[in-house]
């Protein structure tokens, strides 16, 4: 019997397959965003258990992020998206335990400009490589 979750799952299995390391970054920057506008919806309607998961799905996200900077080698850099992505998982653990949408909104509004400067370097990216194949 076929599921109609399994065509999702293996959509989403191929993309990130196929992805760029830029790509990756800006799919767990966009997995994080949804988790926390559930965990939102999910305080706004007083759904408890599935406002904890939410939040501890984008903290994940956010804990892996952190796991994949090299605090040596990306200087200044990676010491300060460390200390953002530490922002925004403190916000989201504190804005789970006071039920607070405000600071999951903090921590969507950081990790959305992260993203927006991600997809600028993917799209120069992408552009560079074409003018590349071009030439």
């Amino acid at each position: 019997m076929a599921y109609p979750n399994n065509s999702v799952h293996q959509y989403r299995k191929a993309a990130v397959n196929s992805a760029s390391p830029l790509q990756l970054v800006i799919m767990l920057y966009d997995g994080a965003i949804r988790f926390m506008n559930q965990a939102k919806d999910a305080m706004e309607k007083r759904e408890l258990e599935r406002q904890n998961e939410a939040c501890k799905r984008a903290q994940d996200i956010i804990s892996e992020l952190m796991s994949c900077l090299d605090l040596k080698q990306g200087g200044e850099i990676a010491q300060n998206l460390f200390a953002l992505y530490t922002f925004t998982f403190d916000r989201i653990v504190q804005a789970n335990i006071e039920d607070n949408p405000v600071l999951i909104d903090q921590s969507i509004q950081v990790l959305a400009e992260l993203r927006e400067s991600w997809a600028t370097l993917e799209q120069q990216s992408q552009a560079n490589h074409s003018y590349a194949n071009a030439s």
